[in-house]
């Protein structure tokens, strides 16, 4: 079956990244395996560190696979890229389309030029901005040919930034024009309290429908987000236009999940996408 345009590669496999940390040989075949299944559509990118490109390179030929698409993450941000893309060239077998990288408050202008020559070689460039700093910094990020990165969640309450920032950040990343994905946080489909936690947690049809909200003026980002009506949400979410739908992922371009089967249950238990 063909996964719906709305959520066509919109989960990059961060396998190794926590809470899941899989183990490289079992994350490098458990990628290979989506891209056999029938929900392949619903797969990006693979996400590895820039540490861990060799151990990647090893696992893949003692597994004889070819790489997949990576975004390479960058822990040191700017000042480290260099170094890692080094590594990345020093390591022909794999192929890197994307970088993702923090950039600490007040340093994006420093960092934007040297950002910006890795995005003219082909190379997707995610700044992660710390969410209240998105409003002041989007346009900025969309002028220099870069993507922003929000972080959604993590393995911490504080990590989970509330819907009022949230939705912030997503009405200012799309009166920018920028483009973004988003990490950590967002493994169901619907805002939710965890109940291993308790912590509140966004979900990725709200995420979704925010921007479709925010681009067309009819709904506040905040409001969505915090909406758990999953009913609702899925039928709105059917109900979008195709022109809506590729408007809405021309902004939002991928989620950063360790688990591609928790929002795959909820695709389908939701009905917006149906099993083989």
């Amino acid at each position: 079956m063909t996964v719906p345009p709305l959520f066509a590669g919109l989960f990059d496999d961060a396998a190794l990244f926590p809470p899941g940390n899989a183990a490289m040989p079992d994350a490098v075949r458990g990628h290979a395996g989506y891209r056999k299944d029938w929900y392949a559509g619903l797969v990006a990118r693979f996400v590895c560190s820039a540490g861990r490109l060799a151990e990647l390179d090893s696992a893949l030929a003692a597994a004889a696979l070819p790489s997949p698409e990576i975004s390479m993450t960058v822990p040191g941000g700017p000042a480290e890229l260099a170094a890692a893309l080094a590594v990345a060239e020093g390591l022909p077998r794999l192929r890197i389309g994307a970088v993702e990288l923090p950039v600490a408050p007040g340093e994006l202008a420093a960092a934007l030029d040297g950002l910006s020559r890795t995005a003219r070689h082909g190379v997707d460039v995610f700044a992660e901005i710390p969410v209240a700093e998105v409003t002041v910094d989007a346009a900025a990020l969309h002028r220099a040919g870069l993507g922003l990165k929000l972080r959604t969640g993590g393995t911490a309450a504080a990590a989970f930034p509330a819907a009022g920032p949230l939705g912030a950040a997503l009405e200012a990343a799309v009166a920018a024009g920028v483009r973004f994905k988003c990490t950590a946080g967002l493994h169901h489909a619907v805002a939710h309290d965890d109940p291993a936690t308790g912590w509140s947690q966004h979900g990725f049809l709200n995420v979704l429908l925010a921007v479709h909200g925010a681009q067309t003026g009819r709904a506040a980002a905040a409001g969505v987000l915090a909406d758990r009506d999953a009913g609702a949400l899925a039928e709105r979410a059917g109900a979008l236009s195709a022109a809506e739908v590729a408007a809405v992922r021309a902004q939002f371009a991928s989620i950063g999940s360790c688990s591609i089967s928790e929002p795959l249950t909820d695709l389908i238990e939701l009905k917006v996408v149906i099993a083989e």
